[in-house]
């Protein structure tokens, strides 16, 4: 077996840093700051079904109105509302990463004031959700959220 040279392990350690390079800065890319402005109303028995309207935001200056649907199913029962929710994007390269389906799980008791957080993800894209409002809820359930654009 041949022992490799110091001066050839350097040049196979640049090869190697060399290709790993585009990867990195992929990732740097995916650093652009946006935020969602929502709010959502909520009913459930076994079945849950969730819709509002929301708006977008991203540090560049991009903005988007979106509409927001969420079904799931679980041990559920209850109606909510939530206004004035907020929530954080990460891993956004441009503001139509936002768009599309999120995995959803959540455990929620409430009873007319109530407050909910929950983070979905969406491959790289997580979504961190946080908001306030009136209602009465009781369950465990999974599902999904999806974001659209609004025309």
């Amino acid at each position: 077996m041949k022992i490799i040279s110091a001066k050839y392990f350097g040049m196979l350690l640049t090869l190697a840093a060399a290709s790993l390079a585009p990867q990195f800065s992929r990732a740097a890319e995916a650093d652009l700051d946006c935020k969602l402005h929502f709010s959502l109303s909520t009913w459930s028995v076994i079945y849950k079904q969730s819709e509002g309207r929301g708006v977008v935001t991203c540090e560049n200056g991009a903005s988007i109105r979106v509409g927001i649907k969420a079904k799931g199913a679980g041990l559920t029962v209850g109606k909510s509302r939530i206004d004035n929710g907020t929530g954080r994007f990460t891993d956004v390269r441009r503001i139509d990463d936002v768009l599309g389906s999120y995995a959803q799980g959540e455990a929620h008791a409430g009873a007319v004031k109530s407050g909910a957080a929950q983070v979905l993800t969406k491959g790289t894209v997580s979504l961190a959700l946080a908001g306030a409002g009136e209602g009465i809820d009781l369950g465990v359930d999974v599902g999904e959220l999806t974001l659209s654009r609004e025309h």
